[in-house]
């Protein structure tokens, strides 16, 4: 963590661009929703949604490219040898990997949250303890997915290195960010709620449009959450024994 950290702080180039992804997509979304919420009478009375789920997005997507950019970090230095040679455990290497991933997001998505204020009329924070809910299962379902990528990194070496920055995109329609799961395919949806995610933007949508908080659906997405979690450990481990017994972690090249 102490690596990671010194690593961030002492470039500045580093922290402008945790900021600036999420600063772009906000300002994008925020002017379309401002434009259609001015020729839209439903967009008035749910004026957020897109400026919502543009933030509980990034949300999401830093926290899985937190991770999977911070294990990556070792990759290109070659250091990871070094680190499973080391006193270090898989399992405290991944935990440190997560709190990187919340520092890195909390850099990048607070200043956004209150940029979002002033500009487009929406406080995310005044979504009080739901906020928090949703904030928990897309870091941990981030994570589950961070994880599953390292795993298969340390298998197959930096060929797989684009499903680091496009996975999160793949899964971004079944998500339903912008629009309600009822909007896809009847036979597209049960694909979607097979995504904890797609419970946390349709809770999302409750509050602002309806003002009802939906429990059911936070219990539905810790669920999955949970079982996401546990498939991604296991899969990481058995990956990393299989990349220790092919000789793979000391060949991790381009």
């Amino acid at each position: 963590m102490l690596r990671h950290w010194y690593l961030l702080s002492s470039s500045w180039p580093r922290t402008v661009e945790l900021i600036y992804w999420p600063t772009v997509q906000l300002l994008t979304w925020g002017f379309v929703q401002l434009y259609v919420q001015s020729h839209s009478s439903f967009f008035s009375h749910a004026a957020g949604t897109f400026v919502g789920g543009i933030l509980l997005w990034d949300v999401l997507l830093r926290s899985q490219q937190g991770f999977a950019f911070s294990f990556m970090e070792e990759m290109w230095s070659r250091n990871l040898g070094n680190l499973l040679m080391s006193p270090l455990r898989p399992s405290e290497f991944l935990v440190s990997l997560m709190i990187m991933s919340v520092v890195r997001l909390s850099i990048g998505m607070i200043p956004v949250t209150f940029i979002a204020i002033p500009l487009f009329g929406f406080n995310i924070w005044g979504l009080g303890l739901p906020l928090a809910l949703f904030f928990l299962n897309l870091l941990l379902f981030g994570w589950a997915i961070g994880i599953m990528v390292a795993g298969v990194l340390l298998r197959q070496g930096m060929g797989a290195e684009n499903i680091a920055w496009s996975l999160m995109f793949l899964i971004m329609p079944l998500t339903c960010v912008y629009y309600p799961v009822a909007t896809l395919p009847g036979f597209v949806q049960p694909f979607a709620w097979a995504l904890p995610t797609t419970f946390v933007f349709e809770g999302m949508r409750a509050i602002i449009i309806d003002g009802v908080f939906r429990a059911d659906l936070m219990a539905g997405a810790l669920g999955l959450n949970t079982v996401a979690m546990a498939v991604s450990v296991w899969a990481f481990f058995r990956l990393l024994r299989s990349a220790r017994r092919a000789g793979s972690l000391l060949q991790q090249g381009e």
